[in-house]
């Protein structure tokens, strides 16, 4: 009963993972978590326990585990029981209050200023390694700055993704969208000064990654987050240990609010761009942007400027 159990268990699951994929979804690491899951209720003794109980037991496996991690295996079961339930009304979908709340400080992002985003890319070119390899770094943290790309987006692009004439990034099957990222001028000869770094360090055919390790293989987003990770720590801007101060992911956050305090600065009217932000980043909608623009000091006295100044004009209307 068991046995068979684990084996209904585990074709569930791949039919879920085939249902997401066709959507288009990746879902690497969706599966990762499914399948340890299906590990646990293979291992659990003793009699048969509902499969809601199980998925409980799971979550609350470590205490030790910080909040958002148990949220996202949540996300992950929460959808799997949904499919389960299309077919077995009788299917209970785990709650959203079986995880527990996240401290506000395990999403709080780190804006950085642009000298911390220059003295990062004079680390990179510093790095102890072939000199393609600090070039490397160098252009993928002004990729991360200049765009505003995922961090996962950015390490599987390949070459035929770069469009430097058109000056364009094709980001494909992202979340279960594809979309363009133009990119300006200047971060368009960059990218043509470490194309031609590319090729004289590795002969490379229109399919293979943009951003290769030393071993000529793709770059993988492990390897570069730890070094960003450790740029940020040379740069005393990270603590020398633990997982406090910014993270390599923070870079999209301070493109989002760098763009928005260059319109401030413009006069440009914020609330009708922010549809063309919101796209740009490849959202639905403004509401998955939102999480992005943190009111930094010096953005809210952006705002507060345009606002007296708007105030002062419509007294000398009245």
């Amino acid at each position: 009963m068991k046995r068979a159990r684990s084996r209904r268990l585990a074709a569930d699951i791949d039919a879920f993972l085939r249902f997401k994929r066709s959507l288009g979804y990746r879902y690497e690491r969706a599966e990762f978590w499914l399948k340890a899951f299906a590990r646990f209720v293979g291992q659990r003794p003793g009699h048969v326990a509902p499969l809601e109980d199980l998925a409980r037991a799971w979550l609350a496996r470590n205490e030790s585990r910080k909040a958002v991690s148990v949220a996202y295996e949540l996300g992950v079961l929460r959808q799997f029981f949904g499919f389960l339930r299309r077919r077995d009304p009788t299917v209970v979908v785990p709650a959203k209050s079986w995880a527990p709340r996240s401290s506000s400080s395990d999403f709080l992002p780190h804006i950085l200023e642009t000298r911390d985003i220059k003295t990062l890319l004079h680390l990179a070119v510093g790095l102890r390694a072939p000199l393609f390899y600090g070039a490397m770094y160098r252009v993928l943290l002004l990729v991360l700055y200049c765009t505003g790309v995922r961090f996962g987006e950015v390490v599987r692009l390949k070459l035929r993704d770069l469009d430097v004439r058109r000056r364009a990034l094709w980001i494909a099957e992202s979340k279960g969208r594809s979309r363009w990222v133009p990119f300006h001028v200047s971060l368009a000869r960059e990218l043509a000064r470490y194309l031609m770094a590319r090729r004289a360090y590795a002969v490379a055919g229109p399919d293979d990654a943009l951003f290769v390790g030393i071993n000529g293989e793709p770059l993988r987003r492990k390897t570069a987050s730890q070094i960003v990770a450790v740029l940020l720590r040379r740069a005393h801007l990270k603590p020398p240990r633990g997982r406090v101060g910014p993270r390599p992911y923070d870079l999209r956050h301070t493109f989002a609010v760098h763009r928005l305090a260059r319109w401030y600065r413009a006069g440009i009217d914020v609330h009708t761009r922010l549809p063309w932000l919101s796209a740009y980043m490849g959202h639905d909608d403004i509401l998955g942007t939102e999480t992005y623009l943190t009111a930094t000091p010096q953005l809210l006295h952006l705002a507060a400027r345009r606002l007296r100044t708007r105030l002062a004009q419509r007294r000398r209307w009245a």
